[in-house]
Parts: structure tokens; C-alpha cells; sequence
């Protein structure tokens, strides 16, 4: 019996390991920037516009690392967003 809860718990402790190892191999294969900024953008909250309301600033992130305000890059001309399938 002693042997048998001694051969889980390494077979366990194989296991933790091998996650973490695997953990690690996609944040090496990713970068770090890519990894933790999965869990930066998905941020999201309710929000309260109505009908009438103008748009809110909202800032992005480029790839380049450095945040883009859309109000300053298309000043005051409207914008469309399109979502959908081209396919």
C-alpha cells in the first residue's frame, strides 16, 4: 500500500511538472508579450450608451507595443465598423 502512494505521488509530481514544463514551452514559443496580453484584452465591462450618445474613445494596442487613440487618428470623419464573413 506505502509502495503505491509513494508511486502516485511521483507520478504526480511528474505530472505538475510536465505542465509547468509545457507552460513554459508556450510562453517561450509565444512571448511573454503575447501571453500576457491575451489576458490584458479581454477586459470587459457593461457599458452605458443609448441611442444619440457619441462614441466613446477607445484606445488599442498596436503591434509595435505602443497605444493608438482612435479619435486622434480619424479626428472628427465618421467611422464604419464592418463585422462579418468575406469568405
Amino acid at each position: 500500500m506505502r509502495r503505491m502512494l509513494r508511486v502516485l505521488g511521483v507520478l504526480g509530481g511528474l505530472a505538475v511538472a510536465g505542465g509547468l514544463a509545457m507552460a513554459g514551452y508556450m510562453m517561450y514559443r509565444m512571448g511573454p508579450r503575447d501571453f500576457f496580453g491575451m489576458l490584458r484584452y479581454d477586459q470587459r465591462e457593461e457599458g452605458d450608451l443609448a441611442v444619440g450618445h457619441a462614441a466613446p474613445d477607445v484606445a488599442v494596442h498596436a503591434l509595435d507595443g505602443s497605444e493608438v487613440h482612435l479619435k486622434d487618428r480619424f479626428g472628427g470623419r465618421p467611422m464604419v465598423l464592418i463585422f462579418g464573413s468575406y469568405t
